[in-house]
């Protein structure tokens, strides 16, 4: 088993810096999917029950909810791109579809 590799980790972290309540939530998700081995999207979703599949994105929930993780999830090369970290706010605006 090899460890799954997240694209733009980068990210997280000015995001938290903004944002000093999301920084525990996303140590904590970076940590789960950076040892995760899911093979499908179901198996994704047993750890993570309430992310949403949108497209061939994967929207995860940060901080109960505060916050909306964006990812591409490529089950197969074991590779999460994170594309946004958006507030919920941010979220429904809806610009990340495009």
């Amino acid at each position: 088993m090899r460890d799954v590799r997240i694209i733009k980790r980068g990210a997280l972290v000015p995001f938290w810096e903004r944002h000093p309540d999301a920084k525990a939530s996303l140590e904590s998700w970076y940590a789960v999917v950076r040892r995760a081995n899911w093979k499908t999207p179901a198996e994704m979703k047993q750890v993570y029950g309430k992310a949403d599949l949108v497209g061939r994105r994967t929207v995860f929930n940060i901080a109960g909810n505060k916050y909306r993780l964006v990812a591409r999830v490529n089950y197969q090369a074991q590779r999460v791109f994170v594309l946004y970290i958006l507030t919920h706010a941010e979220y429904d605006r809806g610009d990340w579809k495009q």
